[in-house]
């Protein structure tokens, strides 16, 4: 229990090499009707709300949460269930058709939540599945696999191998593997990338990756945004569940006029939060997850107090002696160049900016690389809409806190470093995890999907933005030319020099060796991950999505409420 070390909550004896290569072989597709599918998820969704209670104390003990973040875990793993199973219901197993085996590596921070997604998705696509759970949560995962079982789900469709990072690295390895689902860092993520890269699917195909991973993620106020409403979003972003949120708020961008006044509120805020052993309903803020993440976070600390920058830190209680704590903590810096990369846990760092330096703040956030969640603050809809186009994230959030995206109303995943797409929860997700499926028709240019549902008092959109620039890759003139139409249709720029630093993608035509060599040459890339296509080409991944997530109430009320009659 990292609240509490001299809490044992289980055991777990964890796979061996020997034991990855039995269960990717005994592992199968899952051949039942979508349908059939669909209602098992189902069932596990209702099984897991039912066994709500028998859930919490496991997540609370062994991942630390608080006892809120639990139940909000156990609601998202049934979002998911029930999401994915009505994705695939108008599906046909004569024309939707699996990829084979995905496995699935999941996250300690939604132990959960996320590992069901995962599980969810692959398995409604018809696929069979080999999940590893993060090796700091093994005994969650465990009851999740349990409850799809009892639903259902065969036990050589979805099988269960804990273990730490070697173990992912032999299933990732492993021929028997067609695709992979990850969460986790980037680092990680690329590591992956470059295995799958070394080899092809059984159709000749490269194999899919499904990348979440971190973010430097801002929250941008101007002077027109209500002080109060700011400092309790911006508290809630940074240190609900310490932090440990991918989406969590990383640097907060305060316009200069207001700094003064909104920083003694945070402060204020901040003090207010009890740190503590979550199993206490009255706790806000519970532990890290480990040693090495304090340290990590200490580490930094001294770092940032060394380079002369105002670090602003609680006191810890006695009661957080025998758990790995780190208090809410707020470093004030001049520029997000100060910033080594992202900063997981309960760490928020404050910027100021002069108001002519709106877009050129944002950009510099852009610069990091990552793209995954964006915050702005503002009653002014002209600031409003320069910083959403401005910013390249791919959850963006306005008048409200950046974290807690829904399933199905604010699909989840982000661009760059922060990811490789599709969003989780999103309508193009179990699509990525399909051999062959029927063409999704898309033409070119910003598209928006269109409003998707959500409480009164927020307006929830997505849309779909042209990726960039996208390599073609053929050695017939006709097909090279089919490829430079296709990148052109979809509002992206095509180019042929594969040394452009800016390729967010590749269409590929040609024999197995050229693909292996363009695979390679991709996957040994610095920066984001570029996925590489052959023929049929998926227009639908040529584009990033972008959820959009408005507090209607915050700017003068919800309009559309006033014209109910």
């Amino acid at each position: 229990n990292p609240a509490d070390h001299r809490d044992v909550v289980g055991q777990v004896i964890e796979a061996t090499a020997a034991q990855v290569d039995r269960a990717c072989a005994a592992a199968r597709a899952w051949q039942a009707a979508p349908i059939e599918r669909a209602r098992m998820l189902r069932r596990a969704a209702d099984l897991m709300e039912e066994r709500l209670a028998d859930l919490l104390g496991p997540i609370v003990r062994e991942a630390g949460k608080t006892l809120g973040n639990a139940v909000g875990e156990v609601r998202e793993a049934v979002d998911f269930l029930r999401y994915y199973a009505g994705c695939v219901e108008g599906f046909d197993n004569a024309t939707h058709r699996p990829l084979g085996v995905v496995a699935c590596i999941s996250p300690w921070n939604f132990p959960l939540s996320i590992f069901i997604g995962q599980i969810a998705g692959a398995l409604a696509a018809g696929n069979g599945v080999i999940a590893k759970p993060a090796e700091e949560t093994p005994l969650i995962a465990s009851l999740g696999v349990a409850l799809l079982h009892e639903a259902g789900v065969p036990r050589d469709v979805l099988q269960f191998l804990p273990g730490d990072g070697e173990v992912g690295k032999a299933l990732v390895a492993n021929a028997a593997v067609a695709g992979v689902v990850f969460t986790g860092s980037t680092e990680a993520a690329q590591s992956i990338n470059r295995t799958l890269a070394r080899r092809l699917g059984r159709d000749g195909r490269p194999l899919p990756l499904i990348a979440e991973t971190g973010g430097q993620n801002a929250l941008i106020a101007d002077s027109s945004a209500l002080p109060e409403q700011l400092v309790l979003d911006a508290v809630t972003s940074a240190f609900d569940s310490a932090g440990q949120r991918c989406s969590a708020l990383r640097v907060l961008c305060l316009q200069e006029d207001i700094a003064d006044k909104v920083l003694p509120l945070l402060k204020g805020a901040m003090a207010e939060l009890e740190v503590g052993v979550p199993d206490r309903l009255s706790v806000d803020v519970g532990p890290v997850i480990s040693v090495e993440a304090q340290k990590r976070l200490q580490d930094h600390l001294a770092r940032m107090r060394a380079g002369g920058h105002r670090v602003h830190q609680q006191v810890l209680a006695d009661a957080c002696r025998q758990g790995t704590f780190v208090p809410p903590t707020l470093i004030e810096i001049d520029r997000v160049v100060d910033l080594p990369g992202e900063v997981f846990g309960p760490v928020l760092h404050v910027l100021r900016y002069p108001r002519e330096r709106l877009e050129a703040t944002i950009q510099a956030v852009n610069a990091t690389g990552f793209g995954l969640t964006f915050g702005v603050h503002s009653r002014i809809d002209e600031t409003i809409e320069r910083a959403a186009v401005a910013s390249m994230a791919g959850n963006q959030y306005v008048n409200r806190n950046m974290i807690g995206a829904v399933v199905g109303v604010q699909p989840f995943g982000g661009h760059g470093l922060s990811g490789t797409g599709p969003k989780a929860g999103g309508p193009l997700y179990v699509h990525r995890l399909l051999s062959q499926r029927p063409a999704i028709e898309i033409t070119g240019g910003e598209i928006t999907g269109g409003d998707l549902p959500g409480p009164v008092g927020e307006r929830n959109t997505y849309r779909l933005r042209p990726k960039g620039t996208v390599l073609c890759v053929a050695f017939d003139a006709a097909q090279r030319q089919a490829q430079v139409d296709l990148v052109k249709e979809t509002g992206n720029r095509p180019t042929t020099d594969a040394t452009d630093r800016h390729i967010r993608a590749v269409l590929f035509s040609g024999g197995e060796g050229d693909l292996e060599a363009v695979l390679a040459t991709m996957a040994g890339r610095e920066g984001p991950i570029v996925p590489v296509y052959v023929a049929p080409y998926p227009r639908e991944f040529l584009f990033d999505e972008v959820s959009l997530s408005v507090n209607t109430a915050a700017a003068g009320g919800n309009a559309s409420l006033m014209a109910i009659g």
